[in-house]
């Protein structure tokens, strides 16, 4: 990362990678998000004196409910034509695609089952019997789960941040974030004579338009004579900045002028060094992150305050009403994730977050008049 000027996010998404298995730390934060819930879930329920075993239970019912909620949300939500018509795209998780929104509608789903129901295995067959958990009804349950949700929802975002992805809008300033990987995955794929490409802050003026300058270091393979590079250089990687839709939304590179470039060799491998322009971000993963953590704290401390005299939903509503109204403000400057949405007058996760602002109001107002 540079200091005193817009941020160079470079960051390689893997962990470490053995043969084919890889971990990634998005996949780290996300169970992390898990292990540290069910610890404090543990704390709570002996403080509640409530059934510890409980907790086990409850976070089975937890993964299922945010992994697979998540995943049907993005379909529906977002991409539902894409999955409709390669449907076995939707158990491909790896390759991304997770709504917070789906998350949600799953959470609620499998947290009313569990209120109510004990369901069990017996070979393959599914056992369940309506049981009664005390002081364990819907809303206590929900009022105690949103406060972890919270936590591992600052992870999550924290994730996307170190993924380059869920990026925010451009902020065409010197306060934003460049996430480089995103281009340099883009320009160095199996047919390309690169092997890497790394950027370093440039140090010429911002155009009038507010593109940071930048300075991109080419590596290419070995192999390739001065004149085959100069000339790859001036069409079609220089088509490349200019002309991807995905490269540009990341770097600048100005049609009005030749491409400013030097090749430079080191041990038979050759480096082009190339004056473009940086198209800085806002890192709204980070401010997400920063926002869901300090609703933890609200949340958390509301519960330690009161434990059971808290009037059940209480939690829940405040949850929904701080959060999904932090959803929507955040919202306005984080990109697009599909293109239709830049037709509509709000973007998708600001309209499914208004309906669960005012399902909290009302929750909070009941809690308010029952005990």
């Amino acid at each position: 990362m540079q200091f005193l000027s817009y941020f160079i996010w470079n960051a390689d998404p893997e962990l470490f990678a053995i043969g084919s298995f890889s971990l990634r730390y998005y996949g780290l934060l996300f169970a992390l998000g898990f292990v540290i819930s069910q610890q404090i879930l543990y704390y709570m329920h002996r403080k509640e004196g409530k059934p510890v075993k409980d907790v086990d239970t409850l976070t089975v019912w937890m993964v299922i409910g945010t992994i697979v909620g998540a995943r049907l949300g993005h379909v529906l939500f977002y991409e539902p034509e894409k999955y409709l018509a390669e449907p076995l795209e939707i158990f491909m998780i790896r390759k991304g695609g997770l709504a917070s929104h789906g998350a949600a509608i799953g959470i609620l789903l499998v947290l009313w089952i569990y209120s109510r129901y004990e369901v069990k295995f017996k070979g393959l067959k599914l056992l369940r019997r309506r049981i009664n958990r005390e002081n364990q009804n819907y809303l206590q349950v929900l009022d105690r789960i949103v406060i972890l949700v919270a936590m591992t929802g600052a992870l999550i975002r924290l994730g996307n941040f170190v993924n380059s992805e869920i990026e925010g809008t451009p902020t065409y300033s010197d306060n934003g974030v460049f996430f480089a990987r995103n281009v340099t995955d883009r320009l160095v794929y199996q047919n390309s004579p690169l092997t890497d490409v790394g950027f370093v802050e440039g140090t010429g003026d911002p155009t009038e338009e507010g593109y940071q300058p930048l300075r991109m270091i080419a590596t290419f393979r070995q192999g390739y004579e001065e004149d085959e590079l100069r000339t790859y250089i001036r069409t079609t990687f220089r088509n490349n900045l200019r002309n991807d839709r995905y490269i540009s939304k990341y770097l600048h590179e100005p049609s009005d002028r030749p491409m400013e470039f030097q090749l430079v060799q080191d041990g038979g491998t050759w480096n082009a060094i190339v004056e473009t322009y940086a198209i800085p971000r806002y890192p709204s993963q980070l401010y997400e992150s920063a926002g869901y953590l300090v609703v933890f704290i609200i949340l958390y401390l509301m519960w330690n305050r009161k434990k059971l005299e808290l009037p059940p939903g209480r939690i829940f509503g405040l949850f929904l009403v701080i959060l999904f109204g932090l959803r929507i403000v955040f919202e306005f400057i984080k990109a697009d994730q599909v293109e239709f949405e830049s037709t509509l007058p709000l973007n998708m996760g600001q309209l499914l977050s208004i309906p669960l602002v005012i399902a909290g109001i009302i929750i909070m107002i009941r809690s308010y008049k029952k005990t």
